[in-house]
């Protein structure tokens, strides 16, 4: 049968157990057989199943689980040998989960075939492990630089056993990593890495963009014993993890090779980061022997799904706020000289350019673009630091989730005056395939400073909006967040089918807009959920119920006109995809009670893990417009 209700093609049970003993470095030649062959048939498969990822549209990524397959089976290897290997394969780069769903499948938590909805949604089986989500997953990772940290915890727990944990020049490069070097050394903790790297991250290749930065070099310098090998080469790599088991200490391989190598269309390319594509993956395998029919009848029939939903008060031209959000800085910039650009203005990246909008001021306004690595922290700071002064202005941006990772940082520049314009694309749930780790759901977290300061937290509901509010705030003073989504979003219509944030439109900082008054009650949104909700609003008002839309794209803010007119009419209503313990929705009440304003009120955000996919996390969220009319008609009555 076609797509996912295929058999599995490739045939798990060809992996050859093998036991491997660390006092004998040298591997036999049916040793090193075995390896070859087990290696080869999980890369094969892995190849096929994360390109189904690429098939339904959620993209996913194949090279980094490609590419730690050797250290993966000779891992395994030593967990069949010895009960004193923790067997558990802790992996500090979330995004390889295509290597945690294979060792699901062979372990027999999970069937083979059920490889093939990777990514899909209620699929279970995420962009990045979940541990109690899918079965056989012993833990969860997905931000960088987290898990080492962990690691050493569990090393601590668990002091007879040898712990290993998988890296990546990438994720080496966060500062958690640095710290949790120190204290594996200080405390001489049996933790064992594996790192893979292959000189490519996202945006770019570090010995580019980061010059300087070695992991070698970085470990040894903590203090870790550390070994260097051609990560192909299998007898070397073998020798280096038997070497780093049978040493006392914390210890380090680094497992240099090029990004999915053998693998013609993306190997040493920043593409190989992101899912192989469909022709690449088919390709692949036919190379490797496979009949064309084999991927071909799976991968060719798999199809992108979503929601079907047709939204009125809204365009079907969509526009991408992300992008946007770096298109209307270049409008700033133009109206500048080069010189003046590069004195004024840095602009500083954390490995993800084409992501969150940078990249278009990198290709068009390099004279203020600062390329740097996975490091969110120092990156703020020194945004924040280029902003010391009066009239200089760092811009620094990164994912949504990432800002729970800048707080502290955030206080420090609030409280040196410094001026800072942060974008966090990936806000909310809408189309987070990558799950729960990177739900964007904390953004009132930047609104962290006392009541006698003030920080600026802005979310445009479409790309008119986003324009005009970078061109507002841009040479603000003090710390501004502008929040966007990974999903796009399309425009938003008045009642007469014009653009609302067309022509003649000027946005005023925490001023909140009335898309229509009503005398029932009134709606607040913002955002990606003012389209839905500006749906579900006209909706109502087609069955006679007179619903009012306010759109709020000042979030922490109080317009006291606004809340004063919404506080007086029967109910309000928060619909917003933050967190609803930490977003709007949490404060606004709080407003109204405190002007003795006391309609009936209810707010609506994320409030569970996610289920995968795209377009069905709002849904998931019952965040949708359906739901939204559903909680209108409840309030009303």
């Amino acid at each position: 049968m076609p797509g996912t209700e295929s058999a599995f093609p490739i045939d798990l049970k060809k992996y050859r157990k093998l036991t491997l003993d660390p006092s004998k470095p040298q591997l036999t030649a049916e040793q090193k057989s075995t390896l070859l062959h087990n290696i080869q048939l999980l890369r094969d498969a892995l190849v096929l199943f994360t390109a189904t990822g690429a098939a339904r549209g959620v993209s996913g990524h194949t090279g980094g689980a490609y590419d730690t397959i050797p250290e993966v089976c000779i891992l395994l290897s030593l967990f069949e040998a010895s009960e004193k290997y923790l067997p558990i394969v802790f992996d500090e780069a979330g995004h390889r989960v295509a290597t945690q769903y294979l060792l699901a499948a062979l372990d027999g938590h999970i069937p083979p075939e059920h490889l093939l909805h990777y990514r899909e949604a209620n699929s279970k089986l995420p962009g990045h492990p979940e541990l109690g989500l899918t079965p056989g997953v012993k833990f969860s990772s997905g931000r960088l630089g987290h898990m080492w940290p962990m690691v050493n915890g569990v090393a601590m727990a668990n002091k007879e056993k040898v712990v290993f944990c998988l890296g990546s020049d990438g994720s080496q490069q966060e500062g958690n990593d640095a710290e949790a070097a120190r204290l594996a050394v200080a405390q001489n903790l049996n933790v064992k890495l594996l790192i893979d790297d292959n000189d490519v991250t996202i945006a770019g290749h570090p010995s580019q963009y980061l010059k300087g930065y070695d992991v070698s070099k970085t470990l040894e310098g903590h203090g870790l014993k550390v070994y260097t090998v051609q990560g192909e080469d299998i007898d070397a790599l073998w020798a280096a993890i038997a070497a780093v088991v049978t040493y006392d200490g914390p210890a380090a391989v680094i497992a240099k090779r090029l990004m999915a190598p053998g693998i013609a269309d993306i190997e040493g390319s920043t593409h190989g980061h992101d899912v192989i594509p469909v022709k690449a993956a088919i390709k692949y395998l036919a190379a490797r022997g496979y009949p064309t029919s084999v991927s071909e009848d799976i991968l060719n029939n798999i199809k992108p799904t979503g929601v079907p939903y047709l939204y009125i008060g809204s365009s079907k031209e969509v526009g991408a706020n992300r992008v946007v959000f770096g298109e209307a800085v270049n409008l700033v910039l133009d109206k500048l000289s080069k010189e003046e650009a590069a004195e004024k203005v840095m602009v500083i990246d954390s490995d993800l350019e084409g992501s969150t909008g940078l990249k278009v001021i990198h290709q068009k306004h390099p004279e203020v673009f600062v390329p740097s690595g996975i490091m969110e922290r120092g990156n703020f700071s020194t945004a924040a630091g280029f902003g010391f002064d009066a009239n200089k202005f760092g811009v620094f941006s990164t994912f949504s989730a990432f800002l729970e990772m800048v707080i502290s940082e955030v206080t420090m520049a609030r409280l040196n005056n410094c001026n800072v314009l942060s974008h966090f694309s990936h806000s909310g749930v809408d189309e987070m395939a990558d799950n729960t780790c990177h739900f964007g759901v904390n953004s009132f977290f930047a609104d962290n400073g006392l009541s006698d300061v003030q920080s600026w937290l802005y979310f445009p509901a479409d790309p008119l909006q986003m324009v005009a509010v970078i061109q507002r705030v841009f040479f603000e003073r003090g710390l501004r967040f502008v929040f966007s989504t990974r999903s796009k979003v399309p425009y938003i219509l008045k009642e007469d089918g014009t653009k609302f944030f067309g022509d003649g439109y000027k946005f005023v900082p925490g001023k909140d807009e009335t898309i229509v008054d009503g005398k029932a009650g009134y709606v607040v949104s913002f955002g990606e959920m003012l389209y839905r909700s500006w749906d579900a609003v006209l909706r109502c008002r087609q069955e006679g119920l007179d619903v009012g839309l306010i759109n709020k794209p000042t979030l922490n803010l109080v317009d006291e006109q606004t809340l004063r007119k919404i506080g007086s009419s029967p109910f309000v209503l928060v619909v917003e995809s933050l967190n609803q313990k930490t977003g709007l929705g949490s404060k606004m009440g709080t407003w109204l009670i405190e002007r003795q304003l006391t309609p009936k009120y209810g707010y609506m955000g994320t409030t569970k893990e996610g289920c995968g996919g795209l377009s069905e996390q709002i849904p998931h969220q019952n965040l949708d417009p359906q739901s939204i009319i559903m909680k209108i008609k409840r309030l009303s009555n």
